[in-house]
């Protein structure tokens, strides 16, 4: 792989219907809203990283501008994640490669992202880490994948690139349940 960095990209366009109320703003246990401490754990591994919000959430903004993110807004993003991952990578267009985090997943430790982004940097062309044989967040893609990223649509993400190309995949294994554990409902925040 190049020389050129990696950035991370935190996706947080999402509407969080299942939720019952905007998600990403709402606190964990220490009062940390939840998009707050994915980002923490994301600028905090990767300075300088981007993340995507769908319009109209001004509050979002800020909280995550806060935590040192570079806020973009996704004019297309009720289309769905690939709208949101393709507008990230769009603004990063630049990088040696891109570690995706969720910005509903903010119990993933800023130890794995670099473990992630160190494999992907050293050549890589896909990383996952993985907790007890089960792969989680966020991935790694290199640079590789910037046509086929910037052309994603709908809500698929990048899950048909991880399929096909299985094999290319290096986990990095880690003792980081948090990987695995995304939230969708209010129940998702009761203890692990």
């Amino acid at each position: 792989m190049s020389t050129r960095r990696v950035v991370g990209i935190l996706l947080a366009g999402g509407a969080g219907t299942r939720f019952g109320s905007d998600k990403l703003l709402h606190p964990l246990a220490d009062g940390t809203p939840i998009a707050a401490a994915s980002a923490r754990h994301l600028a905090g591994a990767l300075p300088g990283a981007v993340a995507v919000i769908r319009p109209g959430s001004p509050t979002l903004a800020a909280v995550l501008a806060a935590e040192g993110m570079h806020v973009t807004t996704c004019p297309r993003a009720a289309d769905g994640m690939g709208e949101t991952l393709a507008h990230g990578v769009r603004a990063a267009r630049d990088a040696g490669g891109w570690v995706v985090a969720l910005a509903d997943m903010p119990f993933v430790r800023p130890e794995t992202i670099r473990a992630v982004a160190d494999r992907l940097a050293s050549g890589a062309a896909i990383v996952a880490p993985r907790f007890q044989g089960q792969r989680g967040h966020p991935v790694g893609l290199s640079a590789r994948y910037l046509a086929e990223l910037e052309a994603l649509a709908g809500d698929e993400g990048a899950r048909a690139v991880l399929k096909r190309d299985a094999a290319l995949i290096e986990f990095v294994d880690c003792d980081d349940p948090g990987i695995t554990r995304d939230v969708d409902t209010p129940g998702d925040l009761e203890p692990a």
